[in-house]
């Protein structure tokens, strides 16, 4: 079995550990123009100087009109890839893998952010500067605006806009693509039956509420080259006639078969449910997939101890873990958990090395 601390080849790339920054919406776009600014940098460019191998940026809207909150980041224009340009470089040039999360929130996109907006909460009014949401049929999100159902050229025109999100992540240096098909934005609408009521081609089966998924898919595969793909799931929506573990696990090689690598494995977030959160709570979902398809995967969720993160590995259970809350309070978690683990890593920061433990 691996440890943590071992690298992970996928493709042509190598990452030096088995600790994946997750990515992580900061709502720090205060220009509302999709453009990174300052705040990434740091933020990322600290997680990378703390160890950890592949640090993905925030999800990434493929179109203003995919953004969760009017200060997300996005890759809709050149602009913003050039933003995005030496954000990128620096946490490569930590030692770190720079990827991205594309994504579209669908019927949870154009909603007030989390912090600074004096308690307002739900979708933005257009009079506000909101716009009309897009999902796969038209039922809304408990609280939120009701979308409008999409049609054919709509659907083109989110495969398009995720290939051409990719091709500008490409340029602008990042070394991994993920695509967000979870926590209940456009993608996993699709796939869930408690979001995709549809009658045509692209609802009712399996098959059919994976098709968007799998064209996405196969269009980033084309303009990447052999960059990684990771896919991140909600392996659940906790809810009886929601998505489940074991259409995740088969849609999981679909993908795979369409060009996926990687599969990061979270739960949640298409419909209101009781989720019984607690230490390593979504493990067991990336340890079902991984051992019913064969597939690499990530684990997320609440793992905050070195050891707990070394077991999951060792284990077998993930071959990976993907970190996010513990990044925010300590960036360095990988070069401490090094430490508490008696492992020797060579990629200190020089400038922090009079700090190392003895």
């Amino acid at each position: 079995m691996s440890e943590l601390f071992d690298p992970i080849q996928i493709r042509g790339t190598r990452l030096r550990n088995r600790i994946f920054t997750a990515p992580m919406c900061q709502y720090s776009v205060m220009a509302r123009d999709g453009v990174p600014t300052s705040w990434h940098l740091v933020h990322l460019g600290s997680i990378a100087a703390g160890g950890s191998s592949l640090v993905v940026a925030e999800a990434t809207a493929v179109s203003a009109e995919g953004r969760i909150s009017d200060r997300d980041t996005g890759l809709w224009n050149d602009e913003q890839a050039d933003a995005w340009r030496p954000i990128a470089a620096y946490v490569a040039s930590q030692g770190a893998v720079p990827g991205i999360q594309l994504a579209h929130a669908g019927r949870k996109a154009s909603t007030w952010a989390p912090w600074g907006e004096e308690g307002r909460h739900g979708s933005i009014p257009e009079e506000h500067g909101g716009w009309p949401t897009v999902a796969p049929s038209s039922i809304a999100f408990d609280g939120f605006a009701v979308p409008t159902e999409l049609d054919a050229d709509g659907l083109e025109a989110i495969v398009s806009d995720f290939a051409d999100a990719a091709a500008r992540a490409v340029r602008a240096g990042f070394g991994m693509v993920e695509l967000h098909a979870a926590h209940g934005y456009l993608l996993h609408e699709f796939l869930s039956p408690a979001s995709n009521r549809r009658t045509d081609a692209y609802g009712g089966s399996l098959e059919n509420r994976a098709r968007l998924l799998l064209r996405v898919v196969s269009s980033v595969r084309a303009v990447i080259g052999e960059l990684p793909l990771f896919v991140r799931f909600s392996a659940s929506d906790w809810a009886p006639t929601g998505w489940d573990v074991d259409a995740c696990a088969t849609v999981a090689g679909w993908c795979a078969d369409a060009g996926a690598d990687f599969f990061d494995i979270s739960s949640g977030g298409n419909v209101q449910a009781d989720i019984p959160i607690g230490p390593g709570y979504q493990v067991p979902f990336a340890e079902r997939v991984k051992h019913s398809t064969g597939l690499p995967v990530s684990a997320v969720g609440i793992i905050t101890e070195p050891s707990q993160a070394a077991e999951i590995v060792r284990s077998g259970r993930a071959d990976a873990v993907s970190l996010a809350r513990e990044l925010l309070r300590d960036p360095h978690f990988p070069l401490r958990a090094a430490h508490e683990l008696g492992v020797d890593l060579a990629y200190w920061p020089p400038q922090y090395l009079r700090a190392r433990w003895r």
